[in-house]
C-alpha cells in the first residue's frame, strides 16, 4: 500500500495530466482522486462538474485563485462545449491582442450553436455566449488558450464606441496591425465603407499617416471612395507615428504618458540637494522602520516540483509552517544585506550620477542580496537568484494580473528608458515604484525592491527617505490597486507624499 504522501502525489500527477491550464472536468478524473484532492485542498470546484487544481493555501472566494485559473477554465470549457466553432467578441479579442491582462468581468463569446446563455462564475465574473454562426470569423488565432479574431478582423468589426471607451487599447492595436491585413479583411470579410473610413481616420488620429495612406490607396484601387472619419474623442496617449512589436510595451508607454502629468501636479517640488553623508547617516538611523511585506505571492500553481516534494515526503501543510522563525530570520538578513547594497547605490546618486543609470545597473545586485541568505540556508533553490520570474505571478487581493514572463525583458528595458528620459525626480520616484510592482518582474520581493526604487529616486531629488508604514498597508494596497486597475495614480501619489512627510519625523533633527 502506498504511503499517504505518495498516494496524494500520484493523484495530483494523474489529474494534472488530464487538466487544461490547471482546469479539469469531473468526468475526466476518477471519483477516488477527486475525493482525495478535494479533501486535501488541492482541488476546488469552479462550477458543477468543473474543477481547478490549486494548493491548500487557496481559500474559498479568494480572488487571486480565480485570476490564476480564469483563462484556463475559459479555454477548457469553450473547447469542450463548442470545439473550434467559437471566437471571442471583437472587443475581447482586441483586449488579448493588446496585452490587457485584467480578468474581464464578463467575457463575450460568439458561438456556432446553442442560442444565448450566461454562465455565472466565481468572483462575480461570467461568460456571455450567443449563437451567431454567420458572425464567426473565417479564421481564429489562440491567445491565452482561447480562440480570438485575428487582429485586423477585430479592428474592422469593433464598434465605433470602442475607440471612445477603450482608447488606449484601440491605439495599441492600430500600432500593431499591418495595413495590408486590414485591406484584406475590409474587402473580403467586413466589407463596410464605414469601418474603412473609421480606420483611416483612426490611423491619422495617431499620426500614422503612412499607414492611413496605404489603406486609402489599397481601397481606392478596389473601387472604394474613402473619406477619413476620426472615431476618437481624446488626444492620443502615445507619440505620433510610434510603432512597436510588443503590446505590453505599448500599454506601459501609454500609461506612463497618462499618469506623468498627474504625478507632476500632485507631488511636492524637490528640496535642495542634501549633503550626501548626512543624508546616508540619517537613513541608517531609521533602518529598523524600513521593512515591509512583499506584494508578490506564488503557490497557486501545482508544479512538477511540488508533486515531487509531496512524493518524497518533503512537503506537509502542517509542518511547513513550523519553521517560520528560520524563514523570517533569513528574510531579515536578506533585507539588511539589500539595504546596505542600496545605500551604496544611493551614495552614487547623491554625488550626481543619474539615478536611472544606477538603479538599472544595480537592480540585479539588490535582488541577489535580498534572497541570497535564503538560498544559502536551503530555504530557496539556487536558481531563484537567476533573475526574472519564468512563470505567471498573481498579486494577493488584486484584480491586476501582471504581464506574462515572456514580455519581461522588453518591459524592463522600456521601464528604464522611460525613467532615464524623465526630468522630474518626483515622477521618477512615484512611477518608478508603481510600474515596477505593476510589471512584477520577480517571483517575490517586488514590493520591497519597488520601495527601494522609490527611495533611490527620492534621494536623487533631495527628498527624504520614505518609510511606507505597515499600519497604512490597506491604504497603500488600495492606492496601488486604483492605479493598476483603474489607471488612476492620484491616490498613490498623495499617499507617497503623505508618507514622505511623516518619515521626516522619524529621522529626527537634521545635523
Amino acid at each position: 500500500m502506498p504511503e499517504p504522501q505518495q498516494a496524494l502525489a500520484a493523484a495530483l500527477q494523474r489529474v494534472r495530466e488530464r487538466a487544461t491550464g490547471e482546469v479539469v472536468r469531473g468526468p475526466d478524473i476518477t471519483p477516488k482522486d477527486r475525493l482525495l484532492l478535494l479533501k486535501r485542498g488541492f482541488l476546488v470546484e469552479i462550477i458543477k462538474g468543473w474543477y481547478a487544481l490549486t494548493t491548500p493555501q487557496a481559500q474559498p472566494g479568494d480572488t487571486t485563485f480565480w485570476h490564476a485559473h480564469f483563462w484556463g477554465f475559459a479555454s477548457a470549457y469553450l473547447r469542450h462545449r463548442f470545439g473550434a466553432a467559437y471566437a471571442l467578441s471583437a472587443k475581447h479579442s482586441l483586449d488579448l491582442w493588446t496585452g490587457n491582462t485584467q480578468t474581464p468581468q464578463q467575457l463575450v463569446i460568439i458561438a456556432g450553436k446553442g442560442g444565448v446563455s450566461k454562465l455565472e462564475l466565481p468572483n462575480r465574473t461570467s461568460l456571455l455566449i450567443y449563437s451567431a454562426k454567420r458572425n464567426l470569423p473565417p479564421a481564429t488565432e489562440l491567445k491565452q488558450g482561447v480562440q480570438v479574431m485575428p487582429l485586423a478582423t477585430a479592428l474592422a468589426r469593433v464598434s465605433p464606441a470602442f475607440f471612445r471607451l477603450s482608447a488606449t487599447t484601440a491605439e495599441i492595436a492600430l500600432r500593431l496591425v499591418r495595413p495590408d491585413d486590414l485591406t484584406r479583411v475590409l474587402l473580403s470579410d467586413v466589407g463596410t465603407l464605414a469601418a474603412a473610413e473609421r480606420l483611416v481616420g483612426a490611423f491619422r488620429h495617431c499620426g500614422l499617416n503612412e499607414q492611413a495612406d496605404r489603406l486609402v490607396a489599397d481601397l481606392t484601387a478596389a473601387g472604394l471612395e474613402v473619406a477619413a472619419t476620426d472615431p476618437f474623442v481624446a488626444p492620443p496617449h502615445l507619440p505620433a507615428g510610434l510603432l512597436f512589436s510588443s503590446p505590453y510595451v505599448g500599454r506601459l508607454k501609454a500609461l506612463w504618458q497618462t499618469m506623468r502629468p498627474v504625478v507632476q501636479n500632485l507631488f511636492p517640488s524637490p528640496p535642495r540637494r542634501p549633503d550626501a553623508q548626512a543624508y546616508l547617516d540619517r537613513v541608517a538611523e531609521i533602518y529598523t522602520h524600513d521593512a515591509y511585506h512583499s506584494l508578490s505571492i506564488e503557490g497557486y500553481q501545482v508544479t512538477p516540483e511540488l508533486i515531487a516534494r509531496i512524493a518524497s515526503g518533503g512537503w506537509n501543510p502542517v509542518t511547513d509552517g513550523a519553521d517560520q522563525e528560520r524563514v523570517a530570520a533569513m528574510a531579515a538578513k536578506g533585507y539588511h544585506e539589500t539595504f546596505k547594497t542600496v545605500l551604496g547605490s544611493v551614495r552614487e546618486v547623491l554625488t550626481g550620477r543619474p539615478a536611472a543609470v544606477v538603479v538599472s545597473r544595480d537592480l540585479p545586485s539588490w535582488y541577489r542580496a535580498l534572497f541570497s541568505p535564503s538560498v544559502q540556508a536551503g530555504l530557496l533553490p539556487a536558481h531563484a537568484l537567476a533573475g526574472y520570474r519564468n512563470r505567471p505571478v498573481f498579486i494577493c487581493g488584486s484584480e491586476h494580473v501582471p504581464a506574462p514572463h515572456e514580455a519581461l525583458p522588453n518591459l524592463l528595458d522600456t521601464f528604464f528608458e522611460l525613467l532615464a528620459a524623465e526630468s522630474s525626480a518626483g515622477v521618477q520616484a512615484v512611477l518608478g515604484h508603481f510600474f515596477f510592482v505593476y510589471i512584477h518582474p520577480y517571483s517575490d520581493g517586488n514590493g520591497r525592491i519597488g520601495r527601494f526604487i522609490l527611495n533611490a529616486f527620492l534621494a536623487s531629488g533631495g527628498y527624504p527617505w520614505t518609510v511606507i508604514r505597515v499600519e497604512h498597508r490597506n491604504a497603500y494596497m488600495s492606492a496601488l490597486e486604483n492605479a493598476s486597475v483603474r489607471h488612476d495614480v492620484s491616490d498613490f501619489t498623495r499617499f507617497v507624499a503623505a508618507e514622505m512627510t511623516a518619515s521626516v519625523a522619524l529621522e529626527g533633527p537634521k545635523r
